[in-house]
């Protein structure tokens, strides 16, 4: 293993899925404006072109399976040597998806996107809660999902994580102020990453990533995000006590729409989705 480097004075953000996508974007950003940068993954290649491009110095790499609670302690204590045991700002990111009727989905696929998704976030804070307390200001910053506003048929899995997520982030908004800490979350719609491409669908063999990334509009709740604005929410979110952040900022209409029922939504969703599929009246 080669050398642990320094954070010295800087502060300090632990990354997960940070080898592509929000995560490697996020990475960018903070190291640009000087922070000491944890990354890690489970794509190896993707963390050593990222360690290259950011400069051994100002970040620690590591190979990490966030559903592994051993493996999440041995990187957060290395992590935590690195730093003098301090943690600015912990972002919760890894994630992965899958699509297809429910009971069409294998159920161990399922279980994988549950162990991920959500049990990786729990074991994400678990993990970060003693180095978070030792830091004056702390943020726990986890990926939502605007998936977490309803949850989109064929995604249920998924959105049962982000959810998951989304009401974990708002438990821990209060409980971490007992030590002057705070969480928050960003609930993205679209956002133009490889977990796009990735996200099979286990009825109709499409990658349902795919068909939302061409029917993309140019603007508004449905426009495709870039990475890099993702970012930048994360940096405003360190400086900010906000709970959620909606990225298209149109998404936050969405969630407020909630309060008049999901009744609507639903019905939107049967026709729209549904379709011919629906049994006669």
């Amino acid at each position: 293993m080669t050398e642990i480097p320094r954070a010295g004075d800087r502060k300090s953000i632990f990354v997960t899925g940070a080898a592509s996508g929000i995560g490697r974007a996020t990475c960018r950003l903070f190291a640009e404006r000087g922070w000491f940068v944890g990354a890690y993954d489970i794509d190896e290649p993707g963390l050593t072109s990222l360690e290259q491009e950011l400069g051994t110095e100002n970040c620690l790499t590591r190979r990490l399976d966030v559903s592994n609670k051993a493996e999440f302690d041995r990187a957060m204590e290395e992590f935590s040597e690195a730093t003098g045991g301090q943690l600015d700002l912990l972002f919760n990111n890894a994630g992965i998806g899958t699509g297809g009727w429910f009971e069409e989905v294998p159920y161990d696929v399922a279980m994988r996107v549950l162990d991920v998704n959500f049990i990786g976030v729990v074991n994400g804070v678990y993990c970060a809660i003693p180095l978070l307390k030792r830091t004056p200001n702390s943020l726990c910053f986890s990926t939502s999902s605007s998936a977490a506003l309803f949850g989109l048929p064929r995604t249920g899995m998924y959105a049962a994580t982000k959810f998951a997520v989304k009401g974990l982030t708002e438990a821990l908004s209060v409980e971490l102020s007992r030590f002057g800490g705070r969480a928050a979350d960003v609930l993205p719609a679209l956002v133009d990453t490889p977990i796009l491409e990735a996200t099979r669908d286990y009825s109709s063999g499409e990658s349902p990533g795919v068909a939302m990334k061409k029917n993309a509009t140019p603007e508004g709740a449905m426009r495709l995000v870039q990475p890099e604005e993702v970012a930048e929410l994360v940096m405003e979110a360190y400086g900010s006590d906000r709970v959620h952040w909606y990225i298209p900022a149109e998404m936050e209409g969405v969630d407020k729409a909630r309060s008049a029922g999901v009744e609507g939504l639903r019905d939107h969703f049967k026709k729209t989705v549904l379709g011919g599929v629906l049994p006669p009246d």
